[in-house]
C-alpha cells in the first residue's frame, strides 16, 4: 500500500523567470515513479494574489481545492472554486489558477489515465529555466 499525507510532504518553489506573480510551492505526491499505474497527482499551494502560470497537461485533470479561493480559467472560461471545489480540465486545454482569497490555497491535481505527465507552460519557470515539466524524469 503506497500513502502519502498533502500536509507531510516537502515542496519545491517555482517563480516565474519573468512573472514573478507566477509563483506556487509544488510537488508530484504520486506518479509511476511512486508505483501508479493509472494516475498521477500534483499538489501545489499559491499564496494570495499568485497564479500558477498558464500551461497545458498531457492528461485530464481534476482539480481539488482544499483550502482557499481561486480564480480557475480553463480555456476562454473563468470561475471561482472555493473549499471543497472541484474543476476538470480536458487534456491538453490551456489552463491557470489564480489565488484569490486572502490565505494560502491548497489544491490536488489528480490525472487520469497516465501514470506520468507533461506539462507545457506558456512561460518558463525558475530554478529549472524551462517551461516543461515532465515527471517521467523528476525520480529517474
Amino acid at each position: 500500500m503506497t500513502t502519502v499525507n498533502v500536509n507531510e510532504i516537502e515542496l519545491n518553489e517555482f517563480i516565474g523567470k519573468d512573472d514573478k506573480k507566477q509563483h506556487c510551492k509544488a510537488t508530484f505526491p504520486l506518479i509511476g515513479a511512486h508505483g501508479s499505474k493509472q494516475l498521477a497527482t500534483v499538489y501545489f499551494e499559491l499564496e494570495p494574489g499568485d497564479n500558477l502560470g498558464r500551461h497545458t497537461d498531457s492528461s485530464e485533470e481534476l482539480l481539488i481545492v482544499l483550502k482557499g479561493t481561486v480564480e480557475a480559467t480553463v480555456g476562454s472560461e473563468t470561475k471561482t472554486a472555493k473549499r471543497g471545489g472541484l474543476v476538470l480540465v480536458p487534456e491538453m486545454v490551456p489552463h491557470d489558477l489564480k489565488n484569490t482569497g486572502t490565505t494560502t490555497a491548497k489544491v490536488l491535481g489528480v490525472f487520469g489515465g497516465a501514470n506520468n505527465i507533461v506539462a507545457t507552460f506558456d512561460k518558463a519557470m525558475l530554478p529549472t529555466e524551462s517551461n516543461i515539466v515532465d515527471t517521467s524524469l523528476l525520480f529517474s
